[in-house]
């Protein structure tokens, strides 16, 4: 999330917290590591990730423990990381609900059709052609390309499943990002496209998706990708060009799909697979591989017969 350029003092008195750097070094982002830019501040709150944040190319770390500064970047120091970026963002994007069925700052392009019960939040944009029918709700800040239809009941831009569990309860991060919908893209009925905890969610051009699809926060989906129905994809993932996933199939968080590849139904992809290819299976492996498998699995259970 961009902001209006501040001096790092200014953040950190925000916080009433402790920093490590020229007082006017400026911040012009908030984001999360996966996404972050040269400008950015980012938290980091568990030693295991102390390394790649710092490394990262966040040039401010938010942080729960004094360590030494690298060049060219300033550090603040707070002991509830997670806490203090939370408050960082409601500072800096103050909740505002619209209450109208489409907002006055939502923008509608040229001959789409919004069926009733259509609810479009602050700053949308929807473009030309496009068919939103009964039930579509988008939230604030979402992007819809030219072309574009979506089915009755769809959520685009619903909030992270990013949490950070207390010893009485979740403590949510807040989130702050987009979802962009490209041209040509088709989402089919009571499917749910979660919007990036900081950045975006993407859906490449010529895309479909079936009903009852869900994309977890801040994946991006390459163009002419084809979902059926009840695919479930955690967050932070990337689908490359061309893929086809068909029914039920459910994909880890952080993962990579490679352009082309093919996952067959009720198939659970837990790492990254190469382009290309045809998976299944839970873990899935190589079709092929996976029938070889089957197979000598069935001769087993007849030679104990």
């Amino acid at each position: 999330m961009k902001i209006t350029p501040h001096k790092l003092s200014d953040i950190a008195a925000i916080l009433g917290a402790e920093f490590d750097g020229d007082p006017a070094h400026v911040v012009t982002g908030l984001n999360e590591v996966h996404c972050v830019e040269h400008g950015d501040l980012m938290f980091v709150d568990h030693p295991k990730y102390y390394d790649k944040a710092l490394a990262s190319a966040a040039t401010t770390v938010l942080i729960n423990k004094k360590v030494e500064r690298p060049e060219g970047k300033a550090l603040i120091f707070h002991e509830e990381p997670f806490t203090a970026y939370n408050r960082l963002v409601r500072h800096f994007k103050p909740l505002a609900f619209s209450l109208k069925p489409v907002s006055d700052t939502a923008l509608v392009g040229e001959g789409t059709v919004l069926h009733p019960n259509v609810y479009l939040g602050n700053r949308v944009t929807v473009g030309r052609n496009c068919i939103l029918y009964p039930g579509v709700v988008i939230y604030d800040d979402c992007h819809i390309g030219d072309n574009v239809t979506i089915h009755a009941n769809t959520v685009i831009g619903s909030e992270a499943f990013y949490y950070k569990r207390r010893p009485t309860h979740f403590e949510k991060l807040i989130t702050c990002g987009r979802v962009i919908i490209h041209d040509d893209v088709e989402i089919g009925a009571c499917c749910t496209i979660d919007r990036g905890v900081s950045g975006d969610t993407v859906i490449g051009k010529g895309t479909r998706f079936d009903n009852q699809v869900h994309l977890g926060h801040d994946t991006r989906v390459g163009e002419m990708c084809l979902f059926a129905a009840q695919v479930g994809i955690a967050g932070v993932v990337t689908v490359e060009d061309n893929v086809t996933m068909w029914g039920t199939v459910a994909v880890t968080s952080d993962v990579v799909i490679g352009k082309g590849a093919v996952i067959l139904g009720a198939s659970a992809v837990s790492k990254s697979l190469e382009g290309g290819k045809t998976y299944f299976g839970a873990p899935a492996i190589e079709a092929r591989e996976k029938w070889r498998e089957l197979a000598a699995l069935r001769q087993l259970g007849r030679q104990g017969k």
